[in-house]
């Protein structure tokens, strides 16, 4: 199989392999706690587990997005600990 067309560094191969460990870790967490514990946040709408998940890797890769923006110069760690940051409180208040 030809994977030349992606740049396969570490840190790719890294941040691959945590969103898989991640959906591992989701399904292995609904099939012990079947049902998602769908609730009412501060988005006043329900969401369950898999859509705080979403929401988590939807604005991280924001974040990352604006950091380079806005910060070009600056090392990534940074905007993955705002990410990090983020994504507790996604799945702690929404």
């Amino acid at each position: 199989m030809n994977l030349s067309w992606m740049a396969w560094t570490k840190p790719t191969a890294t941040f691959f392999i945590l969103i898989f460990c991640m959906l591992v870790a989701m399904t292995i967490w609904e099939m012990k706690s079947p049902g998602g514990a769908p609730r009412v946040g501060i988005l006043r709408f329900e969401t369950t587990r898999g859509d705080r998940l979403f929401v988590s890797l939807l604005g991280a890769a924001y974040i990352h997005i604006l950091w380079l923006a806005l910060f070009p110069g600056l090392a990534l760690w940074w905007a993955f600990a705002i990410a990090c940051v983020y994504a507790f409180c996604v799945f702690k208040w929404v």
